[in-house]
């Protein structure tokens, strides 16, 4: 596929882009590469290929799962302006 300049005007405006005139010539050629690029990539046999979650077999280290702070809700909901049961209490904002 190739772009050329009125077809660049109209994917602009479908976009809702404000790109210059003498601009459009830069742009048809960038996204020619482009498509060039994905064509390349699309021509690849990658069916005997199994995808990766990593490039290179390692684990994530994890940190232990300990609780490093105490419970300070009470102290909190001290400076809020209201509060029920434990719960923040917010203006109703939708009718």
């Amino acid at each position: 596929m190739v772009l050329d300049s009125d077809k660049v005007k109209k994917i602009a405006h479908l976009a809702r882009l404000g790109i210059k005139e003498e601009d459009i010539p830069g742009y048809a050629q960038d996204l020619n590469k482009i498509l060039g690029l994905v064509e390349n990539m699309s021509a690849i046999k990658t069916e005997a290929i199994l995808p990766l979650a990593h490039p290179m077999e390692v684990a994530q280290r994890l940190r232990a799962d300990v609780v490093t702070e105490v419970d300070q809700r009470v102290h909190f909901q001290k400076n809020a302006p209201a509060v029920e049961a434990g719960l923040y209490l917010v203006p109703k904002v939708i009718e």
